[in-house]
Formats: C-alpha cells, sequence, structure tokens
C-alpha cells in the first residue's frame, strides 16, 4: 500500500509525456518557396486549394488520434503520442506557407489568395 501513491503518480507523470498534438498546435515546417516560383498564378491558386483540402482532411486524423490518445490515458495511463498524421500536416501547412509567399512574390491578384481555399486558414 505504501507504494501504491508513488506508482501512481508515475503512471501519470509518464502518462503526459505520449498525448497527441491537437491539430491547431502543429506548426507548419520550413518550406522554400523557390519550389512554386516555376508556378503561374492559376497553378499556385490549385495547389494551395489542394494543400487546403488535405490540410482538413489531416488536421479531423489527428483530431481522431487525439481522441483515441485521450481515451487510451485514461484506461491505461498512456497516451499514443504523434503519429504520421502530425507530420504530414506540418508538412502540408509548411508547404501551404510557400505557396502563399509564392503568390505574393508573384503578385498574384489578392482574391486568389483571400478566396475559398483560404478559409481554412
Amino acid at each position: 500500500m505504501r507504494y501504491f501513491l508513488p506508482a501512481l503518480l508515475l503512471v501519470l507523470g509518464l502518462g503526459g509525456c505520449m498525448m497527441t498534438t491537437p491539430p491547431a498546435e502543429v506548426k507548419g515546417t520550413q518550406v522554400s518557396e523557390s519550389k512554386y516560383m516555376s508556378y503561374d498564378c492559376p497553378q499556385l491558386t490549385d495547389e494551395l486549394q489542394f494543400l487546403s483540402r488535405r490540410e482538413e482532411q489531416l488536421a479531423r486524423a489527428q483530431d481522431r488520434r487525439l481522441n483515441s490518445s485521450q481515451l487510451r490515458a485514461f484506461i491505461t495511463g498512456f497516451g499514443r503520442g504523434d503519429g504520421v498524421e502530425a507530420t504530414q500536416l506540418a508538412e502540408v501547412r509548411g508547404e501551404k506557407e510557400a505557396v502563399c509567399k509564392a503568390m505574393e512574390r508573384k503578385s498574384c491578384p489578392q482574391q486568389l489568395l483571400s478566396g475559398p481555399a483560404e478559409a481554412g486558414r
């Protein structure tokens, strides 16, 4: 009985280290806009729309992983941690930032930058 409390504290402390990152807290990776400098404005807009859709899919997958991790942590004391979803989400967010920078450098029309593809930003 005297070891129960220290063991419980250890399990609870370790469980917090393995929790999944919420989708809103996943930051974009560094991506150079030079990758997109050969694209014209319509191509950049298409790429931005594609990346926005992919970001939404990955954010939902990361949210599902978060919910599953919280349930697992409640039951076992340990979460699942981040998986491939968080890595891909960070990459897509970095790509979106690079596309936006390329659009600004190419002076693409403002309606392309603030269109429906950017509604999730």
